[in-house]
């Protein structure tokens, strides 16, 4: 039987043995998240389960097998395993991808972690549990209840979907898998890129201390190997190497133009004989600041950025195939942008490996769409301490990818600016010393749109979905005032004062268009008709497709003409659901001429002819 998404879920830190364990588990919805509670013979941990569900796909899409939309309090996963006798001698090691929203996780009866955030990986030591030769029978238990706080993205917090909120995702959504280790092993390496110094400085942390231990780095390029340092693994809590590439061998991941070094990891024990071994790779690019302009190597790059959601019709959060992932890069590009938000979703890591080799440019956000304060009318999501939490796992899971040139934490959060005490305030405050103390290389935007709250932000942005041309020039055209100001609330305002930092507008278009009917003739009473209403998007919608050409045409050169301008975001790459307001269809169809499209964003940007 076929395995659904087979390939390595761990690009950048990829070890020649694994198992991969997506594919049939017994599966049962816990709708009173009682199944604990229940007596011996009832508790869902002691017994088989009653369904079937195809793993990683979530229950609520169609690729599951299950297909239930409705909310599920909890769910739960059995699936026993027989451990690779060749195994034998080494640490097992349980991977989870990603599982919304609390997860517990039993092997052979021992509970062996706890984990809460739905779009972060966790793992579980199955050591003295898991042997060589014998079955291993892992139960996980995940709950997503309705009343707790928690981000959430833009899943819907009704039984349908409405406005821009989603179907739901619950449970296991992303690669499970085991991985055989020795005791003493590797850990994930920070990569860092020091285009001044032409070097790579490498941060390889180990399970534990071992005397006389050493990690070895080797960094490779297509004619073979540039350098190789190693350190002491017991002289430092972190070894610490620095891989310097000579000047006939330097060579830059560029937007279009990416290239990408080989490295191999090794640990090694007292006599010289390697324990444990690792491959990855690393993409030499510096991302600094100009006055107004954010340089990638040194020179301005308009970022011609499209709004990425990650949702697919069949399996929701998750893509079909790794070759979905890639397919929706390509389909950015053949439009003429050069790189994404990464929107509302902690996205699966295999899309930054394509990104990463395609050379293209991405902002990695948090999911918490709507984030208010007290006393705000749209109360989506509130902030708490697991914010913070989860959005340091985000971090450091991606920190070494090249593609990412900087991040967001919260998006679209709004509360007045008053002398209370604000936890809002606070917790904006924190998720961006987060992402500063943790990665010292990309800049940091405290919240995208409405209310900024931190006057270091290194950017700032606004979202404008004005359809009128000349109103939106007017806000932000050459020559015109230099920011929108963000919306207020009763009057009040709801953002500081903007501080001359690079700015955008990372939120615009959204233009409304949905090729299967006809705006100029709709018939009365029609499916078409019926379709038609129950989709939106912003604005009126244009009378005719040549409307929205003029459109499209017209808000992006008025951005790309004006040198306050870093780059934008357009709303957005694909349909979602009801949302149809995409380049292409939720299924990924083209609804316009992208020639054109593309023609309109390849003109020079202001930015960059200064």
């Amino acid at each position: 039987m076929d395995i659904p998404r087979p390939e390595y879920p761990r690009p950048q830190f990829v070890r020649p043995d694994w198992l991969c364990l997506n594919g049939e588990w017994q599966f049962e919805i816990d709708n009173g998240d009682s199944g604990l509670e229940r007596g011996p013979e009832r508790s869902l941990l002691e017994r088989e389960l009653s369904a079937r569900i195809s793993v990683p796909f979530c229950p609520e899409s169609s690729l599951s097998g299950v297909g239930n939309v409705d909310f599920m309090e909890a769910v739960w996963y059995r699936r026993t395993v027989t451990i690779p006798a060749d195994w034998a001698g080494l640490t097992v090691i349980l991977h989870f991808q990603a599982v919304d929203y609390d997860a517990t996780v039993w092997a052979n009866g021992v509970e062996v972690v706890r984990h809460r955030g739905g779009f972060t990986p966790f793992a579980a030591n199955l050591s003295g549990i898991a042997e060589a030769g014998r079955p291993l029978t892992i139960i996980v238990r995940a709950r997503d209840p309705r009343g707790i706080v928690k981000p959430r993205g833009k899943q819907s917090d009704r039984y349908g979907n409405y406005g821009c909120l989603y179907t739901r995702t619950t449970g296991i959504w992303q690669t499970v898998w085991l991985e055989p280790v020795p005791e003493t092993h590797l850990r994930r390496p920070r990569i860092t890129p020091d285009l001044a110094g032409s070097r790579f400085r490498l941060e390889q942390p180990i399970s534990g201390r071992r005397r006389g231990y050493r990690v070895r780095a080797t960094l490779r390029d297509d004619a073979g190997v540039i350098c190789q340092a190693e350190a002491p693994a017991d002289a430092d809590f972190t070894p610490m190497l620095d891989l310097p590439i000579p000047a006939e061998r330097r060579r830059l991941w560029e937007p279009g133009r990416p290239y990408l070094y080989d490295l191999d990891l090794e640990l090694l024990d007292a006599a010289g004989q390697v324990v444990d071994r690792a491959v990855s790779y690393a993409g030499l690019r510096s991302v600094t600041i100009d006055g107004k302009a954010i340089l990638i190597n040194g020179r301005p790059v308009f970022q011609r950025l499209v709004l990425d959601q990650g949702f697919y019709p069949d399996g929701i959060l998750t893509a079909p195939s790794d070759e979905a992932l890639r397919h929706d890069i390509e389909l950015s590009l053949a439009a003429g942008f050069n790189g994404a938000r990464l929107h509302q979703k902690v996205f699966e890591e295999r899309f930054l490996y394509h990104a990463d080799r395609l050379g293209y440019l991405v902002w990695g956000e948090f999911p918490d769409w709507g984030c208010a304060g007290q006393g705000f009318i749209e109360d989506h999501q509130q902030p708490v301490v697991s914010y913070v939490t989860q959005w340091l796992e985000a971090i450091e899971r991606d920190y070494s990818h090249p593609a990412i040139v900087g991040w967001c934490a919260l998006n679209e959060t709004s509360q007045p600016l008053t002398d209370r005490i604000s936890v809002l305030d606070d917790t904006t405050r924190a998720m961006f010393l987060a992402a500063k103390a943790l990665d010292t290389t990309r800049p940091v935007l405290d919240a995208s749109g409405y209310s900024h709250r931190v006057p270091e932000s290194d950017v700032y942005d606004s979202h404008d979905y004005e359809q009128n041309v000349a109103a939106f020039a007017q806000r932000h055209g050459r020559g015109q005032a230099e920011v929108y100001l963000n919306p207020a609330f009763d009057g009040r305002p709801i953002s500081i004062p903007y501080r001359g930092q690079p700015y955008f507008v990372s939120e615009f278009g959204g233009t409304w268009w949905n090729p299967t009917w006809n705006p100029e003739a709709p018939a009365a009473g029609s499916a078409q008709t019926a379709s038609r209403e129950a989709s939106w998007g912003y604005g009126e919608r244009p009378a005719a497709l040549e409307e929205f050409y003029a459109r499209f045409e017209g808000l992006c050169r008025t951005l790309l003409d004006n040198p306050a301008m870093f780059g934008y975001c357009y709303t957005q790459l694909t349909d979602v659901y009801q949302e149809q307001n995409g380049i292409y269809t939720f299924d990924r169809r083209a609804k316009f001429d992208l020639a054109r499209l593309r023609a309109v964003q390849s003109a020079p940007a202001a930015i960059e002819e200064e």
